[in-house]
């Protein structure tokens, strides 16, 4: 498949360089997705899709364009070719765009290493049907859920490659398989819900459908009498299920579209204390087996292990070439792309340090406050770090879960949460981000 894909995207090269670009990069993906949904024991719904997507980048000077399609005939390369290099020519100048230099591109890679394709055939869609089904009997036989509002198995194979003109060339094929279940508990205005799900490379690591529609029953069961919490500064413990999404809101802030722009809450952090000490960040794109991991950026540029915050302290911001460029420093082979878009800045792997108390310990130590199992909506300013999200969990009292709570709303300053972490040691491994649940003391809880 990426033979073909290679073939392609050498053939869209040299439609640019005969439309006239001085320079350009090519990427084109095909993919295979099947999604089966069920509902009552009976199929709902069964989707596949397939299909090849194609992007061509040129520049003209300091000038460039971006054009996608998914007719690959030589015609339409022609054409998307000519289309590019007209678009450039009225594009405004950016001194920051261009290609990587030959010397920078990722050589002699192992992707057989990164184990980023399962090589089993595609499942059959009886046998999703199958998983499905069993994911929605398991949720209904816990004894409390009155429905299952949905149970889903999927498969996904898809091919990437991409080429400059400049000499790189390459590409790699990602396979992933999931099963997830939603679960209703409980009648009329007392009804509550909540989910499980698991999203693996190989099937062999796949959680067990039953045990995700259990999970999804358990959950949704533990939700009944839900009422709204105290209002006051407590403490929060952001359970394993939500807590990367603190670690997703300081990603977004060191990403170097928003350093360039002068829109960050961590703008003048960089070599100072944004975690507490002892607590590092490290990003690992060369993990085998984990979904963002990746042999090479979409600049063609190496991925590298990297620390992000070492032992407390911001190192560094994430970068592509143009926003490196524009802040005078080297990337950090992080770019990112479509087939419609220039590429822009993104985190791949992450892994928060654990801690060496349990979730439990934390809750027990917490004494009074809320334990966050999930979240709606989001006010962040991105300035200034300010945070105010809607929640629901349990309350805990004298070290131990009360009951459930939920319409409450938690609210603190980013910068200032970030510093008072204190990680239990539950974190799955397995997943992209690596942050276990997390404890921070002081927060503002809205509730009655």
């Amino acid at each position: 498949m990426t033979d073909t894909l290679n073939t392609l995207t050498a053939a869209l090269l040299e439609a640019a360089r005969k439309a006239g670009a001085d320079a350009a990069d090519a990427i084109a993906v095909t993919g295979t997705s099947v999604s089966i949904d069920v509902r009552g024991g009976v199929l709902e719904q069964a989707e596949r899709s397939e299909g090849v997507d194609i992007g061509l980048r040129v520049f003209i000077g300091q000038r460039q364009a971006n054009v996608s399609a998914s007719d690959t005939r030589p015609a339409t390369l022609a054409a998307m070719a000519e289309r590019a290099v007209a678009m450039a020519r009225e594009a405004p100048e950016d001194p920051d765009i261009g290609l990587a230099d030959p010397s920078q591109y990722a050589r002699d890679w192992d992707v057989a290493a990164l184990e980023l394709c399962d090589a089993t055939p595609e499942p059959d869609p009886a046998a999703l049907q199958a998983d499905a089904q069993e994911a929605e009997a398991a949720a209904l036989a816990v004894q409390g859920v009155t429905k299952v509002s949905g149970a889903n198995a999927a498969y996904g194979l898809r091919a990437i490659h991409m080429a400059t003109s400049n000499g790189f060339s390459g590409g790699y094929e990602r396979t992933d398989r999931a099963v997830s279940c939603v679960a209703i508990a409980g009648t009329g205005t007392g009804m509550e819900r909540d989910y499980d799900g698991d999203t693996r490379i190989f099937q062999a690591d796949l959680r067990s459908a039953t045990d995700v529609g259990r999970t999804a029953g358990d959950r949704a069961v533990e939700r009944l009498g839900a009422r709204k919490p105290k209002t006051g500064t407590y403490p929060v413990l952001f359970d394993e299920r939500i807590s990367s999404s603190l670690i997703g809101h300081l990603l977004a802030a060191i990403n170097g579209g928003a350093i360039a722009r002068g829109s960050s809450w961590l703008l003048d952090a960089l070599g100072q204390q944004v975690m507490p000490e002892g607590l590092s960040l490290i990003e690992d794109p060369l993990r085998p087996r984990v979904t963002a991991t990746r042999p090479f950026d979409a600049e063609g540029l190496p991925t590298q292990r990297r620390l992000i915050v070492e032992n407390g302290v911001l190192t560094g911001w994430t970068l592509d070439l143009a926003t490196a460029r524009k802040l005078g420093m080297q990337s950090t082979a992080n770019a990112a792309r479509g087939v419609s878009a220039p590429p822009s800045p993104s985190a791949w792997n992450v892994s928060m340090t654990q801690g060496t108390r349990s979730r439990d310990d934390l809750i027990r130590d917490m004494g009074t406050g809320l334990l966050v199992t999930s979240m709606i909506g989001a006010t962040i300013n991105p300035n200034t770090g300010d945070y105010s999200r809607g929640a629901a969990g349990f309350w805990v009292e004298n070290g131990q879960i009360a009951y459930p709570v939920n319409e409450c709303t938690i609210a603190g300053n980013l910068r200032d949460m970030l510093k008072r972490m204190i990680p239990a040691n539950d974190a799955r491994t397995y997943l992209s981000r690596v942050v276990p649940s997390v404890l921070i003391e002081g927060m503002t809880l809205a509730g009655a």
